[in-house]
C-alpha cells in the first residue's frame, strides 16, 4: 500500500487552504494557515520552504508578509504536489526511479500488474487539481 506521509498530506492541505483563502495578490500569514490547519508553525514552515523553493508558492517576510500561490488553483495537480513532497509514488520498490534492476523482473508475473497500478495512481493524481479539492469541499 502506498502511504502518503504527514508532510505530503499537510502540503496538500496548505495548498488547498491558500487556494481557498488568498485574495488577488494577497499573502496569507503563516500563523493564520497554521491555526486553520492545526499544524505547528515550525513544521508548516519547513513544508512551505520546500514549496517556495520549487516555485509553487511565493513568500514575503515582514509586516504584511506571508505566502501565496504562484499560479491559479486549477494549474496545480495533486500529483505534482505529492511528487515534490513525497518523491516517487511507486506501488512497489522495484518500480521506483533508480531502483536496482530486479533479477526476477523477466519472470515476475506480478510486475505488469504493479506497473499498471502505478500508472493508474499517477493518472488519477494528475487528474485532480487544487481547484477540484476546494470545489468539492465547498459542495459539502
Amino acid at each position: 500500500m502506498i502511504m502518503i506521509s504527514t508532510k505530503g498530506r499537510y502540503a496538500l492541505r496548505v495548498m488547498a487552504d491558500l487556494a481557498a483563502h488568498q485574495q488577488e495578490q494577497g499573502y496569507l500569514p503563516l500563523k493564520e494557515i497554521a491555526c486553520r490547519q492545526d499544524i505547528s508553525e515550525k513544521y508548516l514552515e519547513s513544508i512551505l520552504k520546500g514549496l517556495v523553493q520549487a516555485g509553487m508558492l511565493a513568500g514575503v517576510r515582514g509586516k504584511g508578509g506571508g505566502y501565496r500561490l504562484t499560479k491559479k488553483p486549477q494549474e496545480y495537480t495533486v500529483g505534482s504536489i505529492l511528487r515534490l513532497t513525497e518523491g516517487e509514488l511507486a506501488p512497489v520498490a522495484c518500480l521506483e526511479a533508480g531502483a536496482a534492476p530486479c533479477p526476477r523482473a523477466q519472470q515476475c508475473v506480478t510486475l505488469p500488474m504493479w506497473s499498471r497500478l502505478g500508472e493508474m495512481i499517477q493518472a488519477f493524481l494528475e487528474g485532480v487539481t487544487l481547484a477540484d479539492l476546494i470545489e468539492t469541499k465547498n459542495k459539502d
